[in-house]
């Protein structure tokens, strides 16, 4: 890994570690909060990449739509979604429900650099 790839993988760790118990935020939420808005895919390698770390909490990250897109990286079983119902995240067809309500914006939530 490019270490500018490691750095920014880490800063997505950072926030990602901050999203509360019970709520979900998306790839691109992340990027836009650390400057990069375009990089939501970096995102998605981050915590595609975070699976051997206990203390990030990647399935609190999905699509903009609410949509579980990295559950293939879970083991490829229904983890991610039963990691979300046991914080009481209700999801359907691999959707999460009342996304509104559960959208945890680090933009809003965290202070600004």
């Amino acid at each position: 890994m490019k270490p500018e790839n490691q750095n920014f993988f880490q800063k997505v760790y950072v926030v990602a570690k901050q999203i509360p118990f019970g709520r979900v935020t998306s790839y691109g939420a992340i990027a836009k909060y650390l400057g990069a808005a375009r990089s939501a895919r970096m995102v998605g390698w981050a915590m595609n990449a975070s699976h051997n770390m206990e203390e990030i909490p990647a399935h609190r990250v999905v699509n903009k739509a609410g949509l579980l897109t990295g559950k293939h990286h879970f083991g490829g079983t229904n983890l991610m979604q039963q990691l979300l119902e046991n914080e009481g995240v209700k999801v359907i067809d691999n959707q999460i429900q009342d996304l509104e309500k559960l959208f945890w914006d680090p933009f809003l939530e965290l202070d600004h650099e």
